[in-house]
């Protein structure tokens, strides 16, 4: 069986949705804002910039090849032939995104080198835990989408989605950092449901296993999702939008201090780290509020 086509930007423009929709929500700002509010307003109200690291381009480069790996005849995909993808891969990425050839100084083939080495070790992890000339995905990097509470679309990208001859879906991500403690095995989940919400409510199905694959431990996470647990998440989410909206009538987007801290782009501008935030943007000249503020796919390793 094949999967339905997926649902993308050109298939679903604004002026297509019904005319209650008002916003949209994707699994990372979502996080953002469960995170910690204040991140959530630089990212999708200010949208201040963040300098890509060394760990999110790794986290883009595999995801990159896993895609391609599977443009080849399933008995072509070895590790061997994942191996040769990467530096063409990072060279495709580079010229697409002119801002991660800054992470490497001028010159600094060592460095780069040991960069694409490390990424080519991820890959082994994922063939320690999948064999891919066994699977046949339908679809890879898939833009989905759904509207929930006749108000609020929601949607994201999935890394791979799999659908087997009795139609049964699964949802799979892929993680390039090591397998999280509970808390943060709790986000990576939430994004999973946010997956498993939109597929239920346009095509009817529950995903009958939403799979993290942590690359670097090579170890699988399967959780299977019910109709009732989807429908609690709905409400979840819509709540979640609720607040979001309760903070921006406010202009009250507040900090929200945790171990995630050390790795935020926008310490100069918290006031936990004796920052200032900008001043809140003129709403009547804010962004379409249907469009998120990162439509594209998130450098996975944001997420990790």
């Amino acid at each position: 069986m094949t999967a339905e086509p997926v649902i993308d930007e050109q298939a679903t423009p604004a002026a297509a949705l019904p005319a209650t929709v008002r916003a949209s929500l994707s699994p990372s700002r979502a996080a953002d804002f469960k995170t910690c509010p204040l991140l959530y307003r630089f990212r999708s109200i200010d949208r201040l910039p963040e300098r890509p690291t060394v760990e999110q381009a790794r986290g883009t480069l595999v995801h990159a090849v896993l895609e391609r790996l599977f443009d080849l005849p399933a008995g072509g995909r070895t590790p061997d032939a994942a191996g040769g993808l990467v530096a063409p891969q990072w060279d495709r990425l580079v010229t697409e995104q002119p801002e991660l050839a800054g992470l490497f100084d001028p010159g600094d083939e060592a460095g780069t080198a040991e960069f694409l080495r490390s990424a080519a070790g991820l890959l082994e992890g994922y063939f320690a835990v999948e064999d891919p000339r066994r699977l046949e995905p339908a679809e890879r990097e898939s833009l989905i989408s759904a509207v929930v509470d006749e108000q609020l679309l929601i949607r994201g990208y999935l890394d791979r989605l799999d659908v087997a001859p009795d139609g049964a879906l699964r949802v799979v991500d892929y993680k390039t950092g090591g397998a999280p403690r509970e808390a943060f095995e709790a986000r990576a989940l939430f994004q999973l449901k946010f997956y498993a919400l939109v597929l239920w409510r346009t095509r009817g199905v529950v995903p009958r296993v939403l799979r993290l694959l942590y690359l670097k431990d090579a170890e699988v996470c399967d959780y299977s999702p019910d109709a009732e647990e989807l429908l609690r998440f709905e409400r979840t989410v819509v709540a979640l939008w609720q607040a979001i909206e309760q903070a921006t009538e406010r202009q009250d987007f507040r900090p929200r201090p945790s171990r995630l801290c050390d790795w935020c782009s926008h310490q100069a501008h918290c006031p936990t780290f004796g920052g200032t935030p900008p001043p809140f943007p003129d709403r009547s000249a804010a962004a379409d509020p249907l469009r998120d503020a990162r439509s594209g796919p998130a450098a996975p390793g944001a997420d990790e």
